[in-house]
């Protein structure tokens, strides 16, 4: 039975906010790049472009930041993990955080100064990933909680980095709670880009990290002559990514101008619904998040993150699996000449979105509102590869979350 879209929920936000989030500068990201760089499996990701898609959608050019190049995990979350992780380690050790060095913190030295530390997280399965590979590099052990119904590929890749990987029977907030409390109880330390009162430190940290991608992104087209992005899609989870690179945006005038579009599917629409409500504050979705985009099925948003999306995004969209799919579909099989980018459902949404508004007439109110049009340069984020394969067969091979010819596609135009 597919799982078909029937609406999508736009919101145009009217607010700019003045306070820049400092510690999402270019300077900060530039700090964070240094220290990826001393990971010897450190290189930058791929930046594509696809002309072909751009010509066939009606824009002026597409660009694809392929996430699913780095560090050979099929995502990008371990540029958080990592980053953080470095940071409390260097807290342990009493050392500053100038000249971190990953090699030095994984070294025997190391760990016969600190003893074995224990890392947790709770994960829908890239940031556990990331986290369990980070601990291994470090000689360290990771510990990482999953919500119900996390695919066995998912567990498998935390499980061959020789971590512990525990199955809840929760949903991503919940499991988030229940690694708070283990963290509490065995004085583990929890690497969480969620935030809430009395943890934001580390989450502040992993959304440095996040800054690597779109600091690579920028300089990657200012290197190859190539147009500066009208258009950004940043799909959100907790809204710990969007904000990093939106932050990281906001503090180059170069950039802050660029039409931020967050993205999340309607069960898990926590910064849509905050939102909608207009009163400033996080408003979380409850129940089982059920979506194809496992990476975005969290309820209750990241607290500091939440205040940047609210003042800097541009819009807020909430729509159905269907978009995911087809952009899955899209990357896979790409228009002519165009290179082949193997996403994931979270990673694949902004395309998908993409393609529908420019070619659906009776999207055109939503298209002409979000400022799409033959002169649009669009960058996305492809932030993972297919991290459960059999699903991604499905899609991809069987058209599995189509969209039924005998309905209609309608839309819901709101402004804050």
């Amino acid at each position: 039975m597919s799982s078909s879209i029937y609406d999508l929920k736009v919101i145009i936000n009217p607010s700019r906010g003045f306070k820049k989030p400092s510690f999402l500068s270019r300077q900060e990201a530039e700090t964070v790049l240094k220290f990826h760089k001393t990971i010897e499996a450190y290189q930058p990701t791929p930046l594509f472009t696809l002309n072909n898609l751009a010509e066939r959608l009606g824009v002026e050019c597409i660009y694809v930041k392929d996430e699913s190049k780095r560090f050979g995990l099929n995502a990008f979350k371990a540029l958080g993990g990592t980053y953080a992780m470095a940071k409390v380690m260097c807290r342990e050790l009493g050392l500053s955080d100038d000249g971190m060095d990953f090699g030095y913190l994984s070294s025997r030295e190391v760990r016969e100064r600190t003893g074995p530390i224990t890392f947790i997280t709770a994960t829908d399965g890239n940031n556990g990933r990331g986290v369990a590979w980070s601990a291994q590099q470090l000689g360290q052990k990771a510990v990482v909680y999953l919500p119900r119904g996390t695919a066995g590929a998912r567990v498998d890749a935390i499980l061959e980095t020789g971590s512990e990987a525990v199955v809840t029977d929760l949903n991503y907030d919940n499991t988030v709670r229940l690694a708070m409390k283990k963290a509490e109880e065995n004085s583990w330390h929890l690497v969480q880009d969620s935030a809430w009162e009395g943890y934001t430190e580390v989450p502040a940290w992993v959304m440095q990290g996040y800054m690597t991608m779109i600091y690579e992104a920028m300089d990657q087209l200012k290197a190859n002559n190539l147009g500066r992005p009208t258009h950004l899609f940043l799909q959100s989870g907790v809204g710990s990514m969007p904000a990093a690179i939106l932050g990281y945006l906001v503090n180059d005038p170069e950039t802050e101008n660029i039409k931020s579009i967050i993205v999340e599917p309607h069960n898990a629409a926590c910064i849509y619904n905050s939102a909608v409500h207009k009163d400033g504050k996080r408003h979380p979705v409850k129940g089982d998040l059920r979506t194809i985009m496992a990476g975005l099925a969290c309820g209750e948003p990241n607290l500091i993150a939440w205040d940047i999306l609210r003042d800097f995004s541009y819009a807020f969209v909430s729509l159905e699996d269907y978009f995911a799919a087809r952009g899955m579909r899209m990357l896979g099989n790409p228009a002519g000449k165009d290179p082949r980018i193997i996403s994931g459902e979270s990673g694949a949404v902004g395309i998908g979105l993409l393609s529908l508004l420019m070619e659906k007439p009776e999207l055109t109110p939503v298209k002409e509102q979000l400022g799409f049009d033959d002169n649009s340069i669009v960058l996305v984020l492809n932030t993972e590869g297919d991290t459960d394969p059999d699903n991604y067969l499905d899609v991809v091979w069987d058209g599995k979350y189509s969209l039924p010819f005998n309905r209609a596609l309608t839309y819901h135009l709101k402004r804050s």
